[in-house]
């Protein structure tokens, strides 16, 4: 059986789409501080820290992966120079990924669902790690 990859341009959400086998898995980011909605799908949590004024209660996610955030190291040095360090942390953090275990596993299940949402806390939507997770996981799965 021969497979084959269409990519495509999501009119509503446009993030890129592909469709495998007829399945369909659009990967979208969204701030936890967003407004819930239904077309999120599988709403996973990337942070390792639980996000700050968010009661665990009021938030919907299904799953909390804290093994797809950068390291703390990571983080932290990130953290000290954002400005500067974007590039770098970029291809750290790509790094990081490309050796987790944990990485390779949600990427195994990530298939079986239409729709993922990456949930983050950054203020920053442009600069932070669930765009190059997002990234990482649209060119594996």
């Amino acid at each position: 059986m021969t497979r084959f990859f269409h990519y495509l341009r999501c009119a509503e959400s446009r993030n890129l789409c592909r469709t495998k086998g007829g399945h369909i898995s659009n990967i979208k980011i969204k701030r936890v501080y967003d407004t819930e909605s239904p077309d999120d799908g599988y709403r996973v949590l990337v942070d390792r820290l639980w996000p700050r004024g968010v009661k665990k209660e009021n938030l919907h996610y299904d799953l909390w992966a804290k093994d797809l955030a950068p390291s703390p190291e990571l983080r932290e040095w990130f953290h000290e120079d954002p400005e500067n360090r974007w590039d770098s942390f970029t291809e750290r953090y790509t790094g990081e990924l490309s050796s987790s275990q944990s990485v390779k596993d949600f990427i195994r299940t990530a298939g079986s669902h239409k729709v993922i949402t990456l949930l983050y806390a950054a203020k920053d939507s442009d600069h932070n790690h669930a765009g190059i997770l997002k990234t990482y996981l649209e060119q594996k799965i």
